[in-house]
């Protein structure tokens, strides 16, 4: 759809503004010009020649157009900042007076508590290997480990031998942006570790470049994304759980249960390598029901109990 010539020069000049002074990646910068586009083809609709002709009014008729389109609430929330950016460079460029945008909200999204195991299932789980070759040994310690330290798939696949830190019971683990983090490993899933390491792991090195990776596939390589998939929906088959059981099961359950068990939601955070605690309190949800359930039980008072 073609547009009205300022509007087009606006968007141009955004976007340039964008990728030299913030260095935004090529995804982002083609997300703000396909919302920017689609809002602005929106104005184009009602008659608009410029950006600076919009009101508060027809942005949110724009929001509410998407909203009766079936967008999701995240989706709005992408597009909203978006164009939040765009007038906060047109105010700047004194290309319009006032931003409206500062009295938009973004849409809240609806956060689904996270699936996670119970502590019988996560047992099981973790039971489900007999250790009996060297596969099956590498498995257990592996989703020992995963469950110990709340990991990500790509933080399990990426350990070395070396972010063992055995003496100290701790693991160094290489999280999202690379971004280095020290996370406790209790005794059980150390003792796996080390038996893997002592009598299963040399069976698996196929060349002296292994990189020091602690678990290691058929090809004495970096296990990869759909290895661990595979290795878990075998385990879950094995304990009988019905449940889909997925790789970030571990760590919803490694932090559920840590707060079922009195834990400190700042500690978990810091274990789970959230920048927010915002992002950690999700889990609170699920503690919240666990507590109302021990006070409906135990609570002398509690009207179950009458």
């Amino acid at each position: 759809m073609d547009l009205p010539q300022s509007i087009n020069r606006d968007i141009q000049q955004f976007l340039q503004s964008v990728r030299f002074e913030k260095g935004l990646a090529e995804t982002t910068l083609s997300a703000y010009e396909h919302d920017i586009r689609m809002y602005a083809q929106y104005l184009d609709s009602q008659a608009i020649a410029s950006f600076s002709d919009a009101t508060l009014a027809q942005g949110r008729d724009f929001f509410e157009t998407l909203a009766a389109a079936g967008l999701s609430a995240t989706s709005r929330s992408r597009y909203l900042s978006s164009i939040k950016h765009l007038h906060r460079y047109l105010l700047g460029s004194t290309k319009i007076t006032k931003d409206f945008t500062e009295a938009m909200e973004l849409p809240r999204s609806k956060r689904l508590l996270p699936d996670c195991l119970s502590v019988e299932q996560m047992r099981a789980l973790l039971e489900a290997f007999d250790a009996g070759d060297a596969y099956s040994l590498r498995n257990r310690a592996m989703l020992e480990s995963m469950y110990a330290c709340g990991l990500r798939v790509s933080e399990l696949t990426g350990l070395r031998q070396r972010d063992i830190i055995a003496d100290g019971e701790l693991v160094r683990v290489f999280g999202k942006g690379s971004k280095e983090r020290i996370v406790p490993i209790g005794d059980e899933a150390l003792a796996w570790i080390a038996l893997y390491q002592s009598t299963a792991r040399a069976s698996l090195i196929r060349s002296a470049d292994t990189d020091d990776v602690l678990f290691l596939s058929s090809r004495g390589k970096q296990l990869s994304r759909m290895t661990v998939w595979n290795v878990i929906q075998d385990a879950s088959v094995k304990a009988n759980i019905e449940q889909h059981v997925h790789p970030h099961m571990f760590r919803h359950s490694f932090a559920t249960h840590l707060l079922e068990g009195g834990a400190d939601l700042r500690a978990v955070q810091e274990m789970l390598g959230h920048a927010d605690i915002a992002t950690t309190q999700i889990y609170t949800h699920i503690d919240r029901d666990y507590v109302k359930e021990m006070h409906t039980l135990f609570h002398p008072r509690s009207k179950q109990r009458r």
